[in-house]
């Protein structure tokens, strides 16, 4: 907490500076490239978000210590929405007022759902953000680009993983918020249209499981779907394993991979849950490994799959830059070198937003095992 309070205050500092100082109009000046963010440094999601925020923030750091982008730094101006969709869309607000380049890397389908209407007439991309709701891949919200697959993709991997196994009979367990119920739709709709026959959906609250999990035995699933976070979901899991439920149990990206198992220890064994980045301790593959490196340098810790998510959308965010044409960089050309990014190698993961809007359609299972360790 004393670490997030910090994080919060920086961003704040850092909000201040950029507030009172004279910014292009297009978020470029002659030494500087500047990118808003609002994100949830501090409430709900911040479990998710500061990671991603951190990752990010390795990258770009990186980035400006050889020089930046042709003489221009990278600057991520960051603000708290505390997990608030409302607050979201006045950060974003604030952010196009005083002038930015790009928005970069929000956290939560209902904070870009408030956010959208103030970019979506104009010239301004939101690059990368931490949501999964469908929508946001399709042609109503044409400004967003996204590193990550939508939920649709995961409820269709965890659907033939269970099929695998022979459990077709499927339940859900879900919280209530905003992202919880865009997850849900997706998983309904899918499921269902890949054969996968929904015996029961029912909501889970935090401190509050057992009736939700009572409720979900008795319709006798097969396999259940845990749809919330980390803390909700390790409470639910527990329940489950307490009353009986032996099957495979699973749960989306926004669940929070190694959150959970953190969580639940070798309570967790048997549990499934999304990636959409490559593990982050495979040193194998070459941004994995950068990524390491600076996060040790910079004393952050053991790295997770969130804070690889968020050095990934930087490094793309950065070749994108790259490759727009040297003393002409604007918004429409960066767009337009985005658009050309057909199969590019960016440090071992593959990038594609030719014709599409979605720089990965990566999807992988992580599954805890009986030491309560996560392995593929």
């Amino acid at each position: 907490m004393k670490f997030l309070r910090g994080l919060a205050l920086g961003a704040m500092v850092a909000a201040l500076a950029f507030a009172g100082a004279a910014q292009g109009q297009d978020g470029l000046t002659k030494t500087s490239i500047v990118l808003g963010q609002s994100v949830a440094l501090t409430g709900p999601g911040a479990t998710l978000a500061v990671p991603f925020h951190q990752g990010a923030k390795l990258y770009f750091d990186r980035l400006n210590a050889a020089g930046g982008i042709n003489g221009r730094k990278v600057e991520l101006v960051t603000l708290d929405d505390r997990g608030s969709a409302d607050t979201a869309a006045g950060n974003t607000k604030k952010l196009l007022e005083q002038g930015v380049f790009a928005l970069f890397g929000y956290y939560g389908s209902p904070q870009v759902t408030a956010a959208y209407p103030l970019i979506k007439d104009g010239d301004v991309l939101l690059f990368a953000p931490m949501a999964a709701a469908d929508e946001f891949r399709g042609a109503m919200y044409g400004n967003v680009y996204s590193l990550r697959p939508g939920y649709a993709e995961e409820a269709a991997a965890i659907t033939r993983h269970a099929e695998t196994l022979g459990a077709r009979k499927l339940g859900i367990l879900h919280a209530s918020d905003g992202e919880a119920l865009a997850a849900l739709d997706s998983a309904v709709r899918t499921m269902g249209g890949l054969g996968a026959n929904l015996v029961v959906n029912t909501t889970v609250a935090a401190g509050a499981v057992a009736a939700g999990v009572d409720k979900a035995i008795a319709a006798k699933p097969e396999s259940l779907l845990v749809i919330t976070d980390a803390s909700t979901a390790a409470s639910t899991v527990r329940e489950l394993r307490a009353k009986g439920f032996r099957g495979p149990v699973y749960g989306f990206s926004s669940t929070g991979e190694s959150l959970l198992a953190e969580q639940l220890g070798t309570v967790g064994a048997g549990v499934v849950v999304v990636r959409v980045v490559p593990k982050s301790d495979t040193a194998k593959v070459p941004v994995v490994r950068e990524m390491m490196a600076d996060a040790q340098a910079a004393n952050l810790g053991k790295p997770n799959v969130y804070m690889l998510e968020g050095y990934i959308a930087a490094r793309i965010f950065s070749e994108a830059l790259r490759r727009a044409p040297k003393g002409e960089l604007s918004r429409a050309k960066f767009k337009k070198a985005l658009d050309g990014m057909d199969d590019v190698n960016v440090g071992g993961f593959r990038v594609h937003f030719a014709n599409d809007r979605v720089a990965s359609k990566l999807v992988e299972l992580s599954l805890i095992d009986s030491q309560g360790k996560l392995r593929e």
